[in-house]
């Protein structure tokens, strides 16, 4: 199995990042060497002052870690804003040792706070969160001991895909068009259509969604031969820019918090049907787990989405 999964920023989102490495930077700064940053800003560097530095270098961390883990969010960047502001005012307050450094630090702050306001209200304007529109891809593969016809012919039929996606329902054609049916992990059932934008017999065929769907993604699969005559490798391709809506988030919400996860599942069940005729199902909470006989085979069936 291989996995890829590349994020394309928006550009709020980048200048996030640079404030966050900013943040975690000053903050080490603060912490690390007080005393030579409080002369660097033509500031005291006496008990009250210092104090003030390491609590703001603390702070400086916090956020900026915060900023890391989610450049999308406009809240980690109000925070800074608010920060900015106790900036200033301590500034403004301290002792100065040399007034022409502390006004040059005080415009440096006031220059920061304006590149905060600036990201933090593109985040908020795209609703609070960029993950909104940022895109996604995701690539799986797997080696499947059987023919490249095989493995062709049964993804290229999509009546075939509630057999190993759990999460689809019903798939109707009609030519190069397809409705698709399926229902997220809180049980929602969800509606789109797509249609074939390339099908080269035996080697690949490619789709993407139409009509203003929740779901909008395009993706391809791919057929090659294994080496050493050991099958067919199958690799899917999955891009997707998650929309803002109320049912979630388009395939973020329908593939659950971890898509690559549930996809490289859904590839274990196509490769189980392809070489044994069935998804072998086990006892354990996941299809990972070795397989044993289930006491309750039918039931287990439904309860893990199996299709026979």
């Amino acid at each position: 199995m291989q996995q890829q999964n590349n994020r394309t920023y928006q550009p709020s989102e980048r200048l996030a990042l640079g404030l966050g490495w900013f943040s975690v930077g000053l903050g080490l700064a603060e912490m690390a060497a007080p005393r030579a940053l409080a002369r660097l800003i033509g500031v005291e560097p006496d008990g009250p002052s210092l104090s003030t530095l390491r609590a703001c270098g603390a702070r400086e961390i916090a956020n900026g870690v915060a900023i890391l883990s989610e450049p999308d969010r406009a809240a980690w960047l109000w925070g800074r804003v608010g920060g900015d502001t106790i900036d200033l005012l301590s500034l403004l307050q301290a002792r100065k040792t040399d007034r022409a450094r502390t006004l040059l630090a005080t415009g440096a702050v006031v220059g920061v706070t304006a590149l905060d306001v600036l990201a933090a209200t593109q985040l908020s304007a795209a609703g609070g969160s960029g993950r909104e529109t940022r895109e996604v891809q995701i690539t799986e593969a797997t080696t499947v001991n059987t023919s490249i016809e095989k493995a062709y012919a049964f993804w290229r039929n999509f009546a075939n895909f509630p057999r190993f996606m759990r999460h689809i329902e019903s798939v109707d054609t009609s030519g190069r068009t397809s409705h698709w049916r399926a229902k997220g992990p809180t049980g929602i059932r969800v509606e789109w259509d797509a249609e074939l934008i390339e099908d080269l017999d035996n080697q690949r065929i490619s789709w993407r969604t139409i009509g203003g769907s929740h779901i909008e993604h395009h993706g391809s699969v791919r057929f090659a031969g294994a080496p050493g005559s050991r099958g067919t490798e199958v690799w899917v391709h999955i891009h997707y820019s998650p929309p803002a809506g109320q049912l979630g988030r388009g395939l973020a919400w329908l593939l659950g918090s971890d898509p690559e996860a549930l996809i490289k599942e859904d590839l274990r069940r196509v490769k189980q049907i392809l070489e044994t005729g069935e998804v072998t199902l086990s006892d354990g909470p996941a299809l990972w787990r070795a397989a044993q006989p289930a006491d309750q085979p039918e039931r287990l069936k439904t309860f893990v989405g199996v299709q026979s």
